[in-house]
């Protein structure tokens, strides 16, 4: 299979025994099913060995991946009756952000996503996800006009980062980011957002601000990108997996931070090997969260949405009072 990651090649190498053992026996016209069949079974117990301890970086790679499922992708697939919308009705359309109007088994919703391209031509018009500040107000246009009209809102992020770009900064890029964070904290409406790739830096917080953050399990999800990360800690890009080793980016660590509400699962050997399992399982999460969400008022939705991001991180005064007192010793020295 193509797009295999390094730390996939004893899979890649078993795979290609076997299949050279199965062509060697129809050619000669032996009957090497036996062995097969052995391994085979060596196979799936290297396949679990190999999924079942998958490093931070490595997961890195995974939600980098060519062929992970897009947000067009699973639009395309989990929702029904899809219509697109386009531009900010300011500047222009950014193609970096998707969205529109769309129903979940019959419940009509706005869901808006980060758009990575398929390949090059398509990346480059596309940004390589990374919206610009006409992006950001396309999604809260569409967002707006899902809150008038009491539609839940569901959004994909997928993005290394906002565009940096001399061009975005003229138009305005950290307002729209900004603009987009408070008004996403008072809708009235659920908002459930699924980071489904690489959630980098204010780029993707500028979609996630919701009642429920899910992530798929090989999604990654940072304050900044690891390669950003490193090229501030050592000025060298190419340590990215050594950032992202020690910045608790999986879904795993946010799970337990309670940044994220639910991880859901990949197919084995990630979302790229097969787009409809993966569609099923993130419809699956949306309807529940969605449910859950739909029994709530306005006011409940607002507050609900505040407790959330409320209640991520932690503080201690005592850790703070001898900071203070730290900072005074070496003013006086």
């Amino acid at each position: 299979m193509a797009g295999e990651l390094p730390f996939e090649l004893p899979l890649v190498e078993m795979r290609k025994k076997i299949a050279e053992l199965k062509q060697f026996g129809e050619e000669k016209g032996i009957d090497f099913s036996d062995e097969v069949a052995r391994l085979e079974d060596r196979y799936r117990v290297l396949e679990n060995e190999v999924y079942s301890n998958i490093s931070p970086s490595q997961k890195m790679h995974l939600a980098r991946h060519q062929g992970r499922p897009t947000s067009l992708d699973l639009i395309n697939l989990i929702f029904s009756d899809f219509i697109e919308l386009h531009g900010d009705r300011m500047y222009g359309d950014d193609l970096a952000v998707v969205g529109g109007l769309a129903k979940l088994n019959g419940v009509p919703v706005t869901v808006i996503g980060q758009q990575r391209g398929k390949d090059t031509k398509d990346n480059i018009q596309r940004f390589f996800g990374s919206a610009h500040p006409e992006g950001f107000r396309k999604a809260l246009r569409l967002m707006q006009q899902a809150n008038k009209f009491k539609r839940p809102i569901i959004t994909f992020v997928d993005t290394k980062g906002a565009y940096p770009g001399n061009t975005a900064e003229e138009r305005g890029q950290s307002e729209a980011i900004a603009r987009n964070l408070l008004e996403m904290s008072q809708f009235g409406v659920p908002v459930i957002c699924v980071v489904i790739g690489e959630g980098g830096s204010g780029g993707a917080l500028a979609l996630a601000v919701g009642n429920r953050v899910l992530m798929l399990e090989h999604a990654i999800y940072s304050a900044i990108s690891p390669n950003g990360a490193a090229s501030i800690l050592w000025k060298d890009a190419s340590k990215a997996d050594v950032a992202a080793e020690a910045m608790k980016i999986t879904a795993d660590d946010l799970l337990a931070m309670e940044v994220i509400e639910e991880i859901v699962p990949e197919p084995k050997g990630g979302a790229h090997r097969d787009y409809e399992a993966t569609a099923v399982a993130i419809k699956d999460a949306l309807w529940r969260h969605l449910q859950e969400l739909s029994d709530m008022d306005c006011g409940e939705l607002k507050e609900d949405r505040y407790l959330k991001f409320r209640k991520i991180g932690e503080f201690s005064e005592g850790q703070q009072e001898q900071l203070v007192l730290e900072e005074e010793v070496l003013s006086k020295e």
